[in-house]
């Protein structure tokens, strides 16, 4: 094990630091996929292309959110297996996760084909922008494949403590998607369809270079023919299947959102989608430390280190507040400057898009820091449905009634919906907090029931 992978001895701050930072810069970039096109969107199409892309990122975040679900199942079992310095399992678990990954991915496509049109009805989207967010959505299915490969190379690469690699490939993708941007919504006049085919092309050249990438990892990819391991599976979907549910329900919950704005008008719905793209950039460094306190504690755990586990948790919902309370005042400092930089010409969309990060983009995203934190460590000791839990009480329990309650039984109109999201992560952060200060988590593992089992089949072989 090499000092670059192992994250079992050292400083826990600075190793955290260290593995989270190639992680945050790989989210900025992948982040700037969609935000990219809405830039270029905006300033080429107007305010009819961002209102076409806010609501059809929706469902694209609910794509990659199954994408990086089921993936995360695969990625804490590596971390895992690292820690208990099992190679075979690392291998077996790689070969299991890619053909989780293939089959998936079919039926997701299948599925966005199948559901984008009547789902953007449903959601009222402005008869202006749903041309164009049918267009776009229809790209962006058939490339689910490539979305779903390279989550997979990500995870596998993040589980065995390499957080560097997929950073690479992710600047390479950006860049490729920037250039085809600009060159098929501009010159070529492609409008969204343009900006499509840009993200999907920039995606499958990621997922190809990270293939080979892994490929020639000689010792971690499975040469060999794929077996079918029934409690391997079953131990990455364990895992995967709860923490795709957990974020598909926090991103159904933000489609849904969208479609009580959309019935404010274009404009509401364009300045919302502007205000969570930035949100969405204000929280890229919670997800970073997240994924690193997931990859961490999945290591820890797998070598038996409680006590370095409960260190990296607590060092990680430090250093999340503290960058959180710091691009928070930036965000508020800035806001109408960063709103006007998709749509400087409407002043009904700067001013609701500022209101927008005043309700969503303050105090609350320190509580939301601290949500994410504490489920990311549930997930890396296994326990993924403790996460689940939070996000099905952030979305089903706060967000809906009380967005719904406050801006059309009170009143208050889209602001409303604002302030109903801004209060969503207090209770989830609540459960996450007494479920660390439990000790029933202390003896979860997910590597020692896979080779329990596999323990027992090669008994019973040899009795026959």
């Amino acid at each position: 094990m090499t000092q670059k992978q192992d994250l079992l001895t050292g400083s826990v701050p600075k190793k955290l630091i260290r593995f989270a930072f190639p992680l945050f810069l790989a989210n900025l970039l992948q982040a700037l996929y969609n935000v990219v096109d809405m830039l270029v969107v905006g300033k080429m199409v107007g305010e009819t292309g961002l209102a076409a892309i806010s609501n059809a990122s929706m469902l694209c975040f609910i794509i990659n959110s199954l994408c990086i679900g089921l993936t995360m199942g695969g990625s804490v079992l590596v971390a895992q297996y690292k820690g208990a310095g099992d190679q075979k399992g690392q291998r077996d678990t790689i070969g299991m996760l890619f053909l989780l990954s293939l089959a998936a991915s079919v039926v997701v496509t299948i599925l966005g084909l199948a559901v984008y049109e009547p789902l953007f009805r449903v959601l009222d989207v402005p008869a202006e922008a749903y041309p164009d967010a049918c267009g776009y959505m229809e790209i962006i299915c058939w490339g689910t494949v490539f979305v779903f490969g390279y989550n997979t190379v990500c995870s596998i690469l993040k589980g065995l403590g390499d957080s560097k690699t997929p950073l690479f490939f992710v600047g390479a993708a950006t860049i490729l998607n920037v250039l085809l941007d600009v060159l098929l919504v501009g010159p070529c006049s492609m409008g969204t369809a343009g900006a499509a085919w840009a993200t999907i092309t920039a995606q499958g050249g990621s997922f190809l270079g990270s293939l080979v990438y892994l490929w020639r990892r000689q010792w971690s990819f499975p040469h060999e023919k794929i077996e079918l391991r029934r409690e391997i599976l079953l131990a990455i979907l364990k895992i995967g299947l709860p923490t795709a549910t957990q974020m598909v329900v926090v991103n159904t919950a933000y489609l849904l959102v969208t479609g009580m704005l959309n019935p404010f008008g274009t404009a509401v719905a364009a300045a919302s989608g502007v205000g969570l793209k930035i949100n969405t950039f204000a929280g890229m460094h919670c997800w970073a430390i997240g994924q690193a306190i997931t990859a961490m504690v999945g290591q820890c755990v797998g070598a038996g280190q409680i006590r370095r586990a409960r260190q990296v948790v607590r060092s990680g919902l430090l250093l999340n507040l503290a960058v959180t309370a710091a691009v928070v005042v930036t965000v508020q400092f800035l806001a109408e400057p960063l709103i006007r930089l998709f749509d400087s010409t409407s002043p009904e969309v700067i001013r609701v898009g500022v209101l927008y990060l005043r309700l969503c983009c303050g105090v609350n995203s320190l509580v939301y820091a601290a949500m994410y934190t504490l489920d990311s460590f549930s997930i890396g000791v296994g326990a993924a449905h403790v996460a689940m839990v939070n996000a099905l009480l952030d979305a089903v329990v706060v967000r809906l009634p009380v967005a719904w309650l406050l801006a059309f039984s009170l009143s208050m109109g889209f602001s409303g919906i604002y302030l109903g999201q801004a209060l969503s992560p207090i209770l989830p952060a609540l459960v996450g907090f007494i479920y660390f200060k439990s000790r029933g988590w202390e003896r979860k593992t997910l590597v020692r029931e896979p080779l329990r089992a596999a323990a027992e089949t090669n008994k019973r072989r040899r009795r026959i």
